[in-house]
């Protein structure tokens, strides 16, 4: 299991203040630890003092500053990492890899992460630019015929072209945005967006008895049943909580 995740509540004396991350491990897990105990303090040093309309950069400092302390360090292997900062009212969520973001508005799935993978277009255009290449291995499109994801901490044998920098986006909560669902490759590749959400809901929003633990289990046990055998990770995060 090379997944890792972190939950922090309550930052800083604010309860409507919150980070949560999951991390993807590959080629052993010092990446997703080291990116799990580390990205939120760098992306929180980076945020604390600058203007509210500078966020997305700030974001991306504190990631790029993650990866080249894990690069400094005698470490090995990557990390995809996904990660929701809720801060004054704004979620603002990010990602390198293939980890995913998904938010449900009054049940109805949208993903607000794209997954960088070598075989999308502008991903590819980058690589190749930069004098690397992208063929098909064993099914699967991949970096120097090595790794399947085009953005991710750590991979120093092949940081030329696997780059940390994340996309973010950022949006007010309001009273439609009831879950953001975070997750590992290994629960997007064998189920849907709106599965997910049609899955979680009931559990989370819609029943007294609300039970966010037992739908991220029903989420995992479908991937699982449906023949995934990769590392899976799922967190659900009720946003009504924050508005």
């Amino acid at each position: 299991m090379e997944d890792r995740y972190s939950a922090a509540v309550d930052l800083h004396g604010e309860p409507k203040q919150a980070f949560f991350g999951i991390f993807d491990g590959h080629g052993g897990t010092e990446a997703s630890e080291f990116a799990a105990h580390n990205l939120e303090k760098n992306v929180l040093d980076e945020v604390i003092g600058r203007d509210e309309s500078d966020i997305e950069e700030a974001v991306k400092h504190g990631y790029l500053n993650t990866d080249s302390d894990f690069l400094k360090e005698d470490l090995n292997g990557g990390s995809c990492c996904v990660t929701a900062l809720i801060r004054n009212g704004n979620l603002v969520v990010s990602n390198v890899g293939d980890c995913r973001a998904v938010i449900s508005r009054g049940g109805v799935a949208e993903a607000l992460t794209s997954d960088h993978k070598p075989s999308r277009e502008d991903e590819r255009d980058r690589i190749e630019t930069q004098g690397g290449y992208v063929d098909m291995c064993r099914g699967v499109w991949r970096i120097q015929g090595s790794l399947a994801v085009s953005r991710g901490i750590g991979d120093r044998h092949l940081k030329q072209w696997v780059i940390a920098e994340p996309e973010t986006k950022v949006l007010r909560i309001e009273t439609q945005h009831d879950l953001l669902i975070l997750a590992s490759d290994g629960l997007w590749e064998k189920v849907s967006n709106q599965e997910a959400v049609d899955i979680a809901r009931p559990l989370c929003v819609e029943s007294n008895r609300q039970q966010p633990l037992v739908a991220c289990k029903k989420l995992v046990d479908l991937s699982v049943s449906r023949g995934s055998v990769d590392d899976i990770s799922v967190m659900i995060i009720k946003l009504q909580n924050y508005i």
